[in-house]
Parts: structure tokens; C-alpha cells; sequence
């Protein structure tokens, strides 16, 4: 069954790992809530910079800080676009602003992803 995944990069200060994990705990059951099928997070652990490019040198990675690499799994784009209309208005979403933030959202990125393979 094919899906459509929102993708997640995002460095965090080694220091502020369980700030993040309690925002990304409370972050991703407001998705389930609203209706995405999977949340997941994963902090690095054999990241390293690379001779061109790399999950480090894509986030400016500073010195004590990891990456993070997210995903939210839906049924399809149109399923994805429903979700996030109604999880961004959720209150826990709506409240929340860029000083809450454990890491540097200028610095994290993601993307929607039609799912290509699935075995």
C-alpha cells in the first residue's frame, strides 16, 4: 500500500535531548490524534560529516549538538494535507512558537515524499 511521508531533519543540543524528546513525544501524539498512522523520531548515532555532504553539513551541525531524523507516515498527499490543517490548529500547535523550541528552527528542514517502494 503506497503512503505519503513527511520527513524531518533537525539539530538539537545534545543538551536539550529530553526537552526535545517530551516536545516531540507530546508533538507527535497531537499527529496520531489527528489522524496520521505513524510517528517516528530518531536521534544520530552514526552520523558523520561527509566529503561533500551529510545530515551534519546539510543542518550546520555545531559542536554538542546531534541530529535528529523525523518522519509522519499518512494514507496518501490528500490524507497528509487533512492532517495538518487540523493538527496545526490544535491548541498544543497553535500555542507553541519558535522560543519553545529546544534546537534552532532556522536550521531544520523537511519535505512531503510520495512513497516510491514499499516492501
Amino acid at each position: 500500500m503506497a503512503h505519503y511521508v513527511d520527513g524531518f531533519i533537525i539539530p538539537v543540543p545534545t543538551k536539550n535531548l529530553v526537552a526535545y524528546k517530551k516536545m516531540a513525544k507530546k508533538v507527535g501524539k497531537t499527529w496520531l490524534k489527528h489522524g496520521a498512522l505513524e510517528y517516528h523520531e530518531c536521534v544520530g548515532d552514526d552520523v558523520k560529516p561527509g566529503k561533500v555532504t551529510s545530515f551534519p553539513q546539510a543542518v550546520n551541525l555545531k559542536k554538542g549538538e546531534t541530529v535528529i531524523f523525523a518522519w509522519v507516515v499518512y494514507k496518501s498527499r490528500k490524507h497528509r494535507d487533512s492532517v495538518m490543517k487540523s493538527f496545526m490548529a490544535d491548541p498544543v500547535m497553535a500555542n507553541m512558537s519558535a522560543k519553545d523550541m529546544p534546537f534552532d528552527g532556522m536550521r531544520m528542514f523537511w519535505g512531503g515524499f510520495k512513497s516510491f517502494i514499499d516492501l
